[in-house]
């Protein structure tokens, strides 16, 4: 009878369990037992390993075979198993010493000619494993540098499985051809769900080599402009709203330009989401700038938020995580899918409960959202004609609910551009640079103001905070407070008024708010003219 054992890690989600992979050999007819909980394409391993296994040049036990996943409670999926069943049982014939891979986490799907082919979510699998205390990890030659993201892991990334016997053997490690030269590499195939990649318009990615847009492109729009400087410094909700052609959706497209590089954390936690999902991008281990998402209007609430068969995958609101996620025409949407968003607006993370399990996944995104005035678009304009009648103009309007507006921090009409404006004689606006050095250095204001505490900007700040520690000048709030007392304003939207004038405040280098900023915060939410100066970038 022989014994061995090795680990892989099961995703639950964005979140790893580290899986025991135990394989007994006994004396009776061959036979192979896999036993776990594992899903269709884990049991079909069976058959990927022996085959991987016989052509690596090693002989396959021809007894009676099990094969364990331990914990046995939890859920386990995927194809990233092989290589960890494949080791353990030749430890358990003695081809390799048991003792070379008790404590060695492997991820790592075999083909039939026993070549170690990527899987999905190798950067959330390896920071599991950290977690759980484990220091060596063999994972596919093409993810490798996705996993050496994790520091304090020893990685070693291989080709084949006959390269990971040599190396667990003290063995000469055989040459193994690249499979990317002179032809495509279909290895990397696995890294990719079709239908999800950077071609669907699901996720942007900066690409050093391709234009970005830049907010000098826009034509007039200050008032939208200094809103979406505003919500890229606090990282603040924003609803646009006006006619067609305004610019509303070239303004949501540039938000990314302005938005601060993304920290060592928050680039893992993208990285990890992205990986999970398939979308990515081979060769770009890390993520570094903020995603963007901008699903279609006739995405389901599960596309949003998360869902699928089996256990629940990444939606849009944890694709855009640490970044935007833009809704144009966001009436068109379900209203069902709309009132998903309420929770992860609130809470930075959405826990989506199936029959298969519960998952909880990131969801710290900042919203754009989209919207024309009424179905024709033209309800604004004057004299242009609109025929939509006013019990239309109601049902349009209220598909965006009261619920979901109130956690919206910013909302902004975008009007008409005008003729001087678009043929350039009234000049055009800052560029992305320039914004983006102010939203910067409101952004380390804001940091240096919250260290020490959870919350990394204003948009996060709890409202008790705001009313206690945080103070705003005195007589600041008076004009907030009619507000509130006439029913212009809830006790939600009063916290988020005092976070808008907080990060008003920033850009412009004051200490904490005044009344100034408050009446700033208080049109950018209300929309109602307070007669103030829009100084959010000013000195």
């Amino acid at each position: 009878m022989g014994f061995a054992r090795a680990c892989s890690v099961a995703l639950v989600g964005v979140e790893g369990v580290v899986v025991e992979v135990q394989a007994d050999l006994e004396p009776g007819v061959a036979a192979f037992t896999l036993v776990g909980l594992p899903d269709k394409s884990l049991v079909e391993s069976r058959d990927r390993v022996r085959a991987a296994v016989v052509n690596s040049g090693a002989e396959w036990p021809q007894k009676k075979l099990t094969v364990g996943l331990s914990p046995a409670s939890v859920p386990k999926s995927g194809s990233g198993f092989d290589l960890a069943v494949a080791c353990a049982v030749l430890g358990a014939a003695e081809r390799i010493d048991p003792a070379a891979i008790a404590d060695v986490v492997m991820i790592g799907e075999l083909g039939l000619d026993g070549g170690v082919r990527p899987v999905r979510g190798v950067l959330p699998a390896v920071l599991a494993a950290a977690e759980a205390g484990y220091r060596h990890v063999v994972v596919p030659e093409q993810t490798a540098g996705e996993a050496a993201l994790v520091p304090g892991i020893s990685v070693l990334g291989v080709r084949s499985l006959r390269q990971l016997i040599a190396v667990l053997g003290d063995e000469p490690v055989p040459d193994e051809p690249d499979p990317g030269r002179g032809r495509p590499d279909t290895m990397l195939a696995g890294l990719m769900v079709p239908g999800a990649g950077l071609g669907t318009g699901l996720a942007v990615q900066a690409d050093g080599t391709s234009h970005r847009p830049d907010l000098a492109e826009v034509a007039g729009q200050g008032r939208a402009r200094k809103a979406l400087e505003v919500a890229a410094a606090g990282g603040h909700h924003l609803l646009l709203s006006g006619p067609p052609g305004a610019g509303k959706t070239m303004l949501a497209e540039r938000l990314t330009a302005i938005l601060p590089p993304l920290s060592r954390q928050e680039s893992l936690e993208v990285t990890a989401v992205h990986s999970v999902a398939g979308i990515l991008p081979p060769g770009e281990p890390l993520v570094g700038t903020a995603p963007y998402c901008a699903p279609h209007h006739s995405a389901t609430m599960q596309s949003l938020v998360g869902g699928g068969n089996g256990l629940p995958r990444p939606g849009a609101v944890s694709l855009a995580h640490r970044g935007v996620l833009f809704l144009d025409e966001a009436p068109e949407f379900s209203v069902r899918a709309l009132d998903a968003l309420r929770q992860p607006l609130e809470s930075g993370h959405v826990v989506v409960a199936r029959a298969a399990g519960v998952v909880r996944l990131p969801a710290r995104f900042l919203m754009i959202l989209a919207a024309n005035p009424c179905p024709c678009g033209r309800h604004t304009l004057a004299g242009a004609g609109c025929e939509c009648p006013p019990s239309a103009v109601r049902r349009y309007q209220a598909r965006l609910s009261g619920p979901l507006l109130d956690r919206v921090d910013l909302r902004v009409e975008v009007e008409p551009v005008g003729r001087a404006d678009l043929m350039g004689s009234g000049g055009r606006g800052e560029s992305s640079a320039e914004v983006a050095a102010r939203v910067r250095e409101a952004r380390e204001r804001a940091a240096e103001r919250l260290a020490g505490t959870p919350w990394t900007t204003n948009s996060e700040v709890p409202g008790h905070e705001l009313r206690t520690r945080l103070v705003a000048a005195p007589g600041a709030l008076m004009a907030a407070e009619r507000d509130m007392e006439r029913g212009v304003l809830t006790a939600r939207g009063l916290d988020r008024v005092l976070r808008v004038a907080w990060t008003v405040a920033d850009l412009r280098g004051a200490d904490r708010p005044d009344a100034t900023d408050v009446a700033v915060a208080l049109e950018l939410r209300t929309g109602i003219q307070r007669g103030v100066p829009m100084r959010a970038g000013a000195r």
